[in-house]
Formats: structure tokens, C-alpha cells, sequence
């Protein structure tokens, strides 16, 4: 199954929800689900984060794909979810819950060691806020040689 993702980051925190439904029920995780047929994956991204958050952003880069292979009580495969998760400077809305969705909070970096969440989201965060700040960068470096 292919999903995307989005690390949607605001004045130095990211947007994390959690989820609402298996797998990863009660989890924080990045506001993301399946693609639909015809849509982009940047596309299926920014759907995604709209409906089940109310949160709109513009992508700036892409961060990394993620695999989840679930098995059932047997070792055999149920599910292969291959996401593609990407980083994005917030343009609206506050973050709220809604039937995907349950706690919307915007976290600092040092604050998701603490939490529950998805595996991997502590890493792909720190990867989201490095490709962030370096798209920051090269845009200062742009408009400064104009």
C-alpha cells in the first residue's frame, strides 16, 4: 500500500497528531495516509494533512520513505505500507482533532523523545527540521545574489 506523510514545520515545532485507528492506534505520528489513484504523492500529502487536521502547507522537500510491514499472530504479512514522507513550511490553521486524528499538538524537537510515537518519527523528524533549515538557508543565499 502506498502512503505519504507530511512533517509539516511552524516557528520551530512540528506538527504531530495521533492516530485514531489501527495500526499505530494512540500513537503520535505524522498526519499522512493512502494515496489515491491519480494523485501525486505531494498531493496525496497535502490531502491528507487537510483532512485530518485542517492544516495547510506548501512542501519544500522531500524526506525519506518509510516502510511498515505488520504481521499477524502467525509471523505472516497482513500489510506493507511503503510511505513517502515529506517536509513542508506551514501556511494555515491551527491543528485539530477529528476522526483520524485525536490529540494535535505543534512539538519542539527535544520534546518527541518523550512521547509515544511511531517508529522512526524521532529520526525523521530531526531529518524534517535539517532539510528545513538548509531550504532556509539556500533562500537567504538566493536573495542575497539578487
Amino acid at each position: 500500500m502506498l502512503g505519504a506523510s507530511v512533517a509539516v514545520i511552524r516557528d520551530g515545532r512540528i506538527l504531530l497528531a495521533t492516530r485514531t485507528r489501527p495500526p499505530a492506534e494512540g500513537l503520535f505520528s505524522l498526519p499522512g495516509g493512502l494515496v489515491e489513484v491519480g494523485e501525486t504523492l505531494e498531493q496525496a500529502a497535502l490531502r491528507e494533512l487537510g483532512e485530518e487536521v485542517g492544516v495547510t502547507a506548501e512542501i519544500v522537500a522531500f524526506n525519506e520513505h518509510v516502510q511498515v510491514i505488520l504481521r499477524d499472530h502467525e509471523g505472516k504479512i497482513e500489510r506493507h505500507f511503503v510511505v513517502a514522507s515529506f517536509v513542508a513550511r506551514w501556511v494555515s490553521g491551527e491543528g485539530r482533532p477529528g476522526a483520524e486524528a485525536g490529540k494535535v499538538i505543534w512539538a519542539r524537537p527535544d520534546e518527541i523523545g518523550g512521547l509515544a510515537t511511531t517508529s522512526g518519527l524521532a529520526r525523521i523528524a530531526a531529518r524534517a527540521f535539517r532539510l528545513m533549515e538548509a531550504n532556509a538557508l539556500a533562500g537567504k543565499v538566493r536573495r542575497e545574489h539578487m
